[in-house]
């Protein structure tokens, strides 16, 4: 499948696209179908990316929007965006496995920080990634994303996040100045 971004548009998520996007998280990250797309996590983890009540709770939570990009034939990526004091936070990016590549995902990301900056003034774009992920974190880094050397850990032995197949598992921090 192939797309251009005159054949898609962005709008933010409701109750009803709770379903499709947990569907589409799932298939960007876990099991085989993920494997077609370079951003599987499938090789670490087993088990869920996110499930339905946690997407829904995304989608009530105040200063936090869901972010989809659609076209004719569906939904084709998503992202959770949260303003949180004077920063965004950016996490949930999920492109389908056989659009990725394309220039989707470069192109949600960038709404997403426009979104940010431009309707909730924020000065900078943080999210968190699995610090292992070198091709993720060096895709980031080209858009403009530093790392911090600050990390979380992973919330091992809670299976909403998933079942991991390693023990060496932790977040990093990635930030970016908005320039607001």
């Amino acid at each position: 499948m192939t797309t251009t971004a005159a054949s898609w548009s962005f709008r933010v998520a409701q109750a009803a696209d709770v379903d499709a996007i947990v569907a589409l998280v799932q298939s960007a990250y876990r099991g085989e179908g993920s494997k077609r797309g370079w951003t599987t996590e499938a090789d670490m983890l087993d088990g869920q990316r996110t499930d339905p009540a946690g997407v829904a709770a995304l989608l009530d939570k105040p200063g936090s929007v869901v972010l989809l990009a659609e076209s004719a034939a569906g939904l084709l990526a998503c992202a959770h965006i949260e303003r949180q004091g004077q920063a965004g936070y950016f996490g949930m990016f999920s492109v389908s496995p056989q659009l990725q590549g394309g220039g989707i995902g470069r192109a949600v990301l960038a709404e997403a920080e426009r979104i940010a900056r431009d309707d909730w003034t924020c000065n900078e774009m943080q999210m968190t990634v699995i610090s292992i992920r070198d091709e993720l974190i060096a895709w980031y880094e080209r858009r403009g994303y530093r790392r911090t050397g600050q990390y979380r850990p992973f919330p091992y032995g809670d299976e909403r996040f998933g079942i991991p197949k390693r023990a060496d598992l932790r977040f990093e921090l990635l930030v970016k100045s908005l320039g607001v």
